[in-house]
């Protein structure tokens, strides 16, 4: 089999939910890195229009695909023919409910976590209604799974799936979201919590966390996703209109 080429800007949450999957299934996966100031170029912008990570490109079945969920769905009907993160389709709720979740991550999560992270800490003018509006939506959902994780190790049956796992990369960054502690993200949410740990704790998000840092350096990036040296967003921005250097200066 031919690997996958997932394309990525590395500070974004949502293609490593991809690669976690395609890790998961031990599918093999190259990544193409590149820096968010070519997003809107070619390349990568005849691959997506939509101007957005990830892409997938699957030589094996010639097949390019954009946005995270509808790459899930494809990997999981494609490659996990043993089951290993779904179940058959004789378990009809259980397969359905999968889908349901990662609907939910896809809606909710992704969405809200992006908007508090922005307002809270990229914005230039801080809102506070409109701060409270997207943490406390954060707060709601992580609420929402903490009820269902009770009692229970997993969303949906008695094993790990692919519903889990998109919800890992940024429950990660919640303090990178809502400012605070790390350590006190799941303060809150003590079964978030263990669920969260359960799937950090395996090798494959090991792995991803380590790939991670070392494309980031080579960008030299901020966890904010900026590069090192630039203070703002709107110069960041500005700097990319203009065609300038956004290289972080050493």
């Amino acid at each position: 089999m031919l690997p996958i080429r997932v394309w990525l800007t590395p500070t974004i949450p949502n293609p490593w939910k991809v690669v976690l999957i395609l890790d998961e299934l031990r599918v093999p996966y190259e990544i193409v890195s590149f820096r968010f100031d070519d997003i809107k170029k070619a390349p990568f912008v005849k691959l997506n229009p939509n101007a957005a990570v990830p892409v997938i490109e699957d030589p094996n079945t010639k097949v390019t695909l954009w946005e995270s969920g509808a790459i899930v769905t494809y990997i999981i009907e494609q490659y996990d023919k043993d089951l290993t993160l779904t179940y058959p389709d004789q378990r009809l709720e259980d397969k359905h409910a999968l889908n349901q979740w990662l609907h939910f991550q896809m809606s909710l999560q992704g969405p809200f976590f992006h908007q508090a992270g922005w307002f809270n800490f990229l914005h230039l003018e801080k809102i506070s209604s409109v701060q409270d509006r997207f943490n406390n939506e954060c707060k709601r959902q992580l609420g929402v799974l903490n009820g269902v994780l009770e009692g229970r190790d997993w969303l949906v049956g008695e094993k790990i799936t692919y519903a889990d796992l998109s919800f890992v990369p940024w429950n990660d960054i919640l303090h990178q979201c809502i400012p605070m502690a790390e350590e006190e993200k799941f303060k809150e949410f003590p079964n978030v919590k263990a669920w969260h740990e359960r799937m950090t704790s395996r090798p494959s998000w090991q792995k991803l966390v380590q790939v991670r840092k070392k494309v980031m350096e080579e960008q030299d990036l901020d966890w904010t996703g900026m590069p090192r040296g630039i203070s703002t967003y709107d110069e960041y921005l500005d700097k990319i209109a203009k065609g300038e250097d956004t290289k972080a200066q050493q």
